[in-house]
């Protein structure tokens, strides 16, 4: 049994999976966060497009 812990304690497989996971879990993170951002600004952009294009072109053209 205590051959089984000191294996146990030195296997690093379970260590790597779980520090690559928190990475992804990060990652996935700060890629919401700017998406977020970014569909912000798009909306500003594409509602100032087509303020700028009604104001251009007359009604019932």
């Amino acid at each position: 049994m205590n051959k089984l812990v000191k294996l146990f304690a030195k296997a690093e497989d379970g260590v790597t999976a779980l520090e690559y996971g928190l990475i992804a879990g990060l990652i996935a993170v700060v890629i919401a966060a700017s998406a977020q951002g970014l569909g912000t600004e798009l909306k500003a952009v594409f509602t100032y497009v087509t303020t700028q294009l009604t104001a251009a072109v007359p009604a019932g053209t």
